[in-house]
This record gives C-alpha cells, structure tokens and sequence, in this order.
C-alpha cells in the first residue's frame, strides 16, 4: 500500500484534521423526554479519527476548528488535550448570551426494538462561521503533515465551511500529504441552509482533491447522487451493492485511490452484524463478519477510519490495514463515547482472530 499512497514522512504530524467539535449529551437508554442525568461526551466526525488515532495507534495528531472562549468551550478543549491531539483554533468571544456557540448533539442509545434518536442545537455555531483564511494552513503544512482529513458533516454547516475544506485540501496536496473525506452524510445539516443537490455538488468538488473516500452506499447516493439500490430497504451484509458502486465512483473520481465502507446490518439497536470492505488500488478486500453487542453505537463508523488509515500508514498488506480500522470500529461501539477506549493490542487481537474470553 505504501506504493499506492506517497506520503511524507516526517517527525511532525501523522494526521491532521478539520472539523467541528461538539458536545454530545446522553442520557443512556432513557428517551430524551424522559431523562434525568446525562453523560457529555466530546465528539465531531473529523475530530474522531485524530482523537483514535493518538490515543490508540500512538500517532501525531492534530485538530483545526473553531473554539469558544466560555465554559462548554473549555471543557471540550481539557478532552482534545486528554485524548494527545494538539489543536489550532481560530477563537471566538461569547457574548454572554445568544454566542457564538459550541453545537451540542443530542442522542440517547436507544434500546432492542426502539432505535436510538439524533438531534441538534447547532445554533450561532462558531464551527459554521469558519471562512478560509482563519487559518494559516501553509504554516501549518510547513511543519510537516503526513495526511489530511476532513468530512461531510463540516462542509454541511454553512456557505463558508466547504471554502475552508478546498483551500486545506489544496495545501495539504502542494504539501505532498494523502487527502482523505468520509461523506458522513447528514441531511438533517444539509438541509438547514441547502438541499442534496447542492451537497452532492459540493461533496464532488471536494472530492476531486481526496485520495481516500470513506462511505457507505447511502452515503454515495445521497452525498454524492451516484445510482443505487433502495437504501431505505433493509440490507444484508453482502458488500456487492457497495462495490457495484465503486466503478461509479472510480468513473467520476479517477484520483482516488482508496475506497472504504463498513458493512452493518442493525437486527436490534444492541445486536448488529458487521463487517467492511475497501476498494484499494484496483482490488476489493473485505473484513470477516461478526456479531456486535453495541453498548454505544456512535463513532463507530469513525473507528474503522481511524483504524485503516493507521493500516494504511504503516502495513504494506492492504487485507491487514482493512481488519485493523474492522477491528477498531467494532471495539469502539462496546464502549460510552464517540472516542476510542481501546488499546492497540486490543485491536490487533481482534484483527486476528482474537474473541472475548478473558484475558488474565
């Protein structure tokens, strides 16, 4: 795989991302309407992957967002700090009253046969107001950067967001660093200010520049309008509706490299089979399938991120690099959180062919 992704190498940063961070508030199993307490757990899709990346794969990582000088602020700097990844915030002062804002996202767990529910307050989010010069990204690339990562979740949050992307991605390719996005379609977010065809217009200009794509076929058809089965019909865990697709893509997006997707099949919100599958310099490679007992189902998509692009970093085997972001993805849902809580071991255990018995 090294072949495949040139990439410099350097004792600076391993990943940098851009993105929103957040706070998400759980309150467990209980429906919002019903709940009393919650748990706060720092989050933003970007931010996932640098955060896995430090605190599991020991890598360098870095994080460019938005950050608010108040209190949620604060405590979402003192988790980028806990989780090793070092920030570059363009700051904002809070008015004391209606912002500029840290989002918070709201999603209980749901439980059996009753799903779990995702909704936002995203309002006067300092994230959205971002424009493309509130960073020094050639300063920031000067101190060398490996890979580049960024989603669909902050090119969703306004006119401005998708700007900052292009001008990042541009540097970060002048630099010589791999590009990678994950669709993470939202409609939800998209719809705020637009609609699927302006998002499936700005995700393919954006994804002119990447060398690693990361999304489902849901996400392909409605973040990118590529053709494809009903995605509302449930599925088995069959990746041939994925790879169907992958020439559609490759078509459209000779620069890729890389294509990747988890495979799930949601039998209840606590019982899910999983699995994955990437596309990877003309061949298709898959990761076995098991059954998962979810304890928290969020940043599980962005485990398998993290974990495949720290197979593809670092192992020349792309089969080897495909179980480890597998493996991760499918650890990280058995713990609270949207970050990981496992360790490389762990990881590698699983990857393979490692199961739950104890270890002493």
């Amino acid at each position: 795989m090294k072949e495949k992704l040139e990439a410099t190498r350097s004792s600076g940063i391993d990943l940098l991302s851009l993105g929103a961070l957040v706070n998400r508030l759980d309150p467990g199993v209980y429906p919002w309407q019903y709940a009393h307490s919650v748990e706060v757990h720092v989050s933003g899709g970007e931010f996932n992957v640098a955060a896995n990346l430090a605190a599991c794969f020991g890598q360098n990582t870095a994080i460019a967002s938005a950050m608010v000088n108040y209190p949620l602020g604060r405590l979402i700097e003192r988790q980028v700090q806990a989780m090793g990844v070092t920030p570059f915030y363009r700051r904002f002062e809070h008015n004391g009253v209606t912002g500029p804002n840290m989002a918070t996202v709201y999603s209980d767990r749901g439980h059996g046969v009753r799903p779990p529910k995702v909704f936002y307050n995203r309002a006067e989010e300092a994230a959205a107001m971002l424009k493309p010069d509130d960073f020094d990204w050639t300063s920031i690339f000067s101190q060398g950067v490996r890979w580049f990562h960024s989603g669909g979740i902050f090119a969703s949050l306004s006119k401005t967001t998708s700007q900052v992307i292009f001008k990042a991605m541009e540097t970060a390719k002048a630099a010589g660093a791999v590009v990678s996005y994950d669709l993470n379609h939202r409609a939800k977010l998209w719809n705020m200010w637009t609609g699927p065809d302006s998002a499936a217009y700005i995700n393919r200009e954006i994804i002119k520049l990447a060398d690693v794509l990361v999304g489902n076929e849901e996400d392909l058809q409605k973040g990118l309008g590529l053709k494809g089965p009903d995605v509302n019909k449930e599925s088995d865990l069959d990746p041939a509706v994925f790879v169907a697709m992958i020439d559609q893509a490759r078509e459209i997006f000779p620069n890729l490299k890389v294509l990747a997707t988890t495979l799930r099949q949601v039998r209840s919100a606590n019982r899910h089979g999983w699995s994955a599958v990437a596309w990877i310099g003309g061949k298709v490679y898959q990761a076995p399938t098991i059954e998962l007992d979810v304890y928290d189902r969020v940043g599980g998509g962005d485990g398998f991120a993290s974990g495949l692009f720290y197979g593809l970093m670092t192992q020349d085997d792309p089969q080897v690099a495909v179980n480890l972001g597998w493996a991760h993805g499918a650890l990280l849902t058995t713990t609270p959180g949207d970050t990981t809580m496992v360790t490389l071991d762990d990881v590698k255990e699983l990857a393979a062919g490692g199961s739950a018995r104890i270890s002493r």
